[in-house]
């Protein structure tokens, strides 16, 4: 089994409707976000996925969050965890794959987008995990 991993940040303000705390207060964080694709096939190149074209997916979502309030992304319910952002993230780098003709999937023995980490801070980290 091979597994890349590519990376990106973004900043963003949320707060979290829910929560009784200092978290239901608006306030903002410095993500880092980790893509990971496993698969145990090589392309005829010998990569599972090219960094590049993973890179562009990871970077083209996250700019839709960059310096936004999270809140105001009607996908995360007014509770923007870092747990939904890494599945909004996960879907939409699936989707965006798509549209560029990779699936990534996992299915028919194709490379599979199979983990997402977002960490809010370096000791904190929230990770969504594709079936």
């Amino acid at each position: 089994m091979y597994e890349v991993r590519v990376t990106a940040d973004f900043a963003a303000a949320h707060f979290l409707q829910d929560y009784h705390g200092k978290c239901e207060n608006l306030h903002g964080h410095n993500y880092k976000v980790y893509a990971h694709v496993r698969g145990s096939e090589l392309d005829a190149g010998g990569m599972l996925i090219d960094f590049s074209v993973l890179k562009e997916a990871l970077r083209a979502v996250v700019k839709q969050l960059d310096h936004t309030n999270l809140n105001d992304i009607a996908v995360f319910q007014q509770n923007p965890s870092a747990e939904r952002i890494a599945r909004f993230i996960h879907e939409q780098m699936i989707a965006y794959l798509l549209e560029q003709g990779i699936d990534a999937s996992g299915k028919n023995g194709s490379a599979k987008l199979y983990a997402i980490d977002v960490f809010e801070t370096e000791t904190s980290r929230a990770r969504y995990i594709a079936d």
